[in-house]
């Protein structure tokens, strides 16, 4: 039985190896990957910095600061440190190539643009931005940085496009506490969350063929910031908290006994109006992507009136409630949406937007836990910008090399050739991952009509079906 187990586990270690090979393909097609950022480089010397730091944060560092990056590549502390925190280049070219990039990749007519912030603990006052404020990722208010971050949900992946720090109050007031920290004149004055949403979304927007726009509870809490998208005709499914009041427009008002004022429908908590519910209401939704088999969810939809009714919030939307159910057939959790979607936007719509709104968790996760997201060790404004910069393009290119090797394309993986590998960088093609589409192309892609809806997995839906039968949004790849 030993000799049997030796003999399995010496198997099992030999297939578990990996040929040197595919790490100096990886190498090569990073190289290619980098070329269309490093152009906007003025100096050949700032080029081949962010090109190591890029690979280190995609190398297997623990701490892919840049002392630790410095040390892998046997470079200088200084000179990568100075690159980081210190060196003037502009990160905005870097940014937009990116954005161009992963609309040019991932863009479809149905695509979901996903707002949400990330938070990130620090023990000192002097980082750029750092205050007392609510840390999602510690669950209770600390000292920590904001950064508000944008994604782009597809069928075809998800991945960051950009991010913008947040400054509160405590610091916009301090000018002399900002020009320590270097913030440039530009981003001094004091903008919400929700501001810098909107900025992210003026940027990019065009750039990310979409049909919705989502975000979590803090950002659709506030019905301006609602108000600010339907007024830029974008369509929204955003998360609200629980006690977020609505009129029920699907319930006839009370009725008039002819003297004074007719009578208006009352407001009600989302939760209290949901627990009036009856389970003929719901509808049951399959979704497969559940980590365990199948995850069921049931979703149930109403035409409601929100906001106060003599300021402008008021407004006419849709509530979209969701609950999650576990293996005992109990309710474990309940989400809440507003939405200025036509009511006759079917249900399995709206939960494929809010299923897409979660994507972005999955996006942090690889650019914390791959690229290096939160190992900064930087305090001013434009240590923090460029090491966010160089760690979204080192998780969109482990993103493209996991699309790569889902659709099981060896090619690239020969053994590398000096003649073949080794171009002039003048005489570089372009990378095969931002072929540029001819302006045809790209206005087919945001003129496609909007007639079916288009899960996350596949490019079928099915009709929504009372509670006891099942709607599928897609097959597990």
């Amino acid at each position: 039985m030993e000799r049997s187990f030796g003999a399995r586990k010496r198997d099992l270690e030999s297939e578990c190896q990996v040929s040197s090979r595919l790490f100096s393909a990886v190498a090569n097609r990073l190289e290619e990957f980098m070329y269309p950022f490093l152009i906007n480089y003025r100096r050949q010397e700032q080029a081949a910095h962010a090109a190591r730091v890029v690979q280190g944060l995609c190398s297997d560092l623990e701490h892919k600061n840049g002392e630790s990056i410095a040390y892998l590549f046997g470079l200088d502390r200084k000179a990568i440190q100075h690159f980081l925190g210190e060196s003037p280049w502009e990160d905005a070219p870097l940014r937009e190539e990116l954005a161009r990039q992963i609309g040019t990749e991932l863009g479809e007519f149905h695509g979901v643009i996903a707002f949400d912030p990330s938070t990130f603990p620090k023990s000192g006052q002097q980082s750029v931005g750092v205050a007392r404020q609510w840390c999602g990722r510690l669950g209770k208010i600390e000292n920590c940085q904001v950064g508000v971050y944008m994604a782009y949900v597809s069928s075809k992946g998800h991945a960051l496009v950009d991010t913008q720090l947040y400054l509160p109050q405590e610091w916009t007031s301090d000018k002399k506490r900002m020009k320590q920290a270097g913030v440039p004149k530009a981003s001094q004055r004091h903008r919400t969350r929700h501001e810098l949403c909107l900025e992210l979304l003026g940027r990019h927007g065009e750039s990310l063929p979409h049909s919705w726009v989502t975000g979590d509870d803090e950002m659709g809490r506030p019905a301006d910031f609602r108000r600010e998208l339907r007024d830029r005709n974008e369509r929204y499914l955003l998360a609200v908290p629980s006690n977020t009041t609505i009129r029920d427009l699907e319930v006839a008002p009370p009725q008039w006994c002819g003297n004074g004022r007719p009578p208006k429908r009352t407001s009600v908590r989302v939760d209290r109006w949901i627990r009036e519910r009856n389970d003929i209401d719901w509808t049951s939704i399959e979704v497969r992507d559940g980590e365990q088999g199948p995850l069921i969810v049931e979703a149930i939809k109403r035409q409601v009136e929100t906001g106060q009714r003599a300021r402008p919030t008021a407004a006419e939307e849709v509530l979209v409630v969701i609950r999650y159910r576990d293996r005992q057939s109990q309710v474990v959790k309940t989400d809440y949406y507003l939405s200025n979607a036509e009511a006759t936007t079917p249900l399995h719509e709206f939960c494929r937007a809010a299923k897409a709104e979660h994507r972005i968790e999955e996006c942090f996760q690889r650019a914390k836990g791959q690229a290096g997201l939160a190992d900064y060790e930087v305090r001013n404004w434009i240590g923090w910008q460029h090491h966010q910069t160089l760690c979204l393009l080192a998780s969109w290119f482990l993103t493209v090399e996991t699309r790569r090797a889902e659709k099981k394309d060896t090619s690239d993986d020969l053994q590398p050739s000096a003649t073949r590998d080794r171009i002039h960088p003048a005489n570089r093609p372009r990378m095969r991952y931002a072929v540029e589409r001819s302006l045809a192309n790209r206005t087919t892609i945001t003129a496609q009509p909007a007639s079916t809806a288009i899960s996350l997995e596949t490019p079928q839906s099915t009709p929504t079906q009372k509670l006891g039968s099942k709607t599928h949004l897609g097959q597990s790849n």
